[in-house]
């Protein structure tokens, strides 16, 4: 079973390695790693003419669930205004196990503030959408929606705080939630991270989640940035993070 789950990982990475080494142009990504957390979201929009990937992978380390979420991000235009996708595709708990597609997500996100410093406030609003099945327990099987406000911090050179407050809302159940990561720029290329995660629901669960992890970058010539990178949340479970940012257009049409 771990094999069956080692080979669907290692295919879905070969795909998205394909997508993103496809279209790349001359080299406009910054060296240093300026991409999502895992848990927490970064208040940095996509630049102009360069579009992320990204991939994430969670398993329980005592059970079989697990869930895979897939997220692709475009600048609109400029900065300013960014437009994203989230897909989900789980395993629910036993004994009825099911796998499949769960509700998409549609994001939008507005640079509010942005300094070359690198602080930056960037809030954020989606839509759910009830593609996943409610009687197999993957989806709400109503229209939701999200509201998330990121805010980032740097603090002095080698450290950067990032600051998140959400609510999530379907029929019957909102949800509350407050997170926070510290990031180490041990090196531009290795990061050292620490994520906490506070949610409530109206239904009734609470929930905390602290998640230690690391990041590295790989640059390439093409101007393509790859960002794995792997966390233990709670330390009863493991998550495999991996990003594709890349150029789509040259540098000279993006201005």
């Amino acid at each position: 079973m771990r094999n069956m789950y080692g080979r669907r990982l290692r295919t879905a990475s070969l795909v998205l390695l394909l997508v993103a080494v496809g279209p790349s142009g001359r080299p406009a990504v910054a060296q240093g790693i300026a991409d999502n957390s895992f848990l927490i979201e970064e208040a940095y929009n996509q630049e102009p003419g360069v579009v992320q990937h990204i991939s994430v992978w969670q398993r329980s380390l005592r059970a079989a669930p697990w869930a895979f979420t897939f997220t692709q991000e475009w600048p609109l235009v400029t900065q300013r205004h960014q437009l994203s996708y989230t897909v989900p595709f789980q395993r629910t708990e036993s004994p009825a196990r099911q796998t499949g597609f769960g509700d998409v997500a549609i994001n939008y996100r507005y640079q509010l503030h942005f300094t070359e410093h690198g602080s930056a406030i960037a809030p954020r609003v989606s839509l759910l959408l009830p593609t996943g099945s409610e009687t197999r327990g993957l989806g709400s099987g109503s229209v939701g929606g999200q509201v998330n406000l990121p805010i980032s911090v740097p603090l002095g050179s080698a450290f950067v705080s990032h600051w998140n407050a959400g609510v999530s809302a379907v029929p019957d159940v909102t949800t509350y939630s407050l997170g926070a990561s510290m990031i180490w720029l041990l090196r531009p290329t290795f990061n050292v991270m620490l994520e906490v995660v506070w949610t409530d629901q109206t239904s009734g669960t609470h929930d905390v989640v602290v998640n230690p992890g690391i990041r590295w970058a790989h640059n390439f010539a093409s101007g393509l940035q790859i960002v794995p990178g792997l966390s233990f949340p709670d330390a009863r479970a493991a998550l495999l993070y991996l990003s594709f940012e890349h150029r789509f257009r040259s540098e000279n049409a993006s201005q």
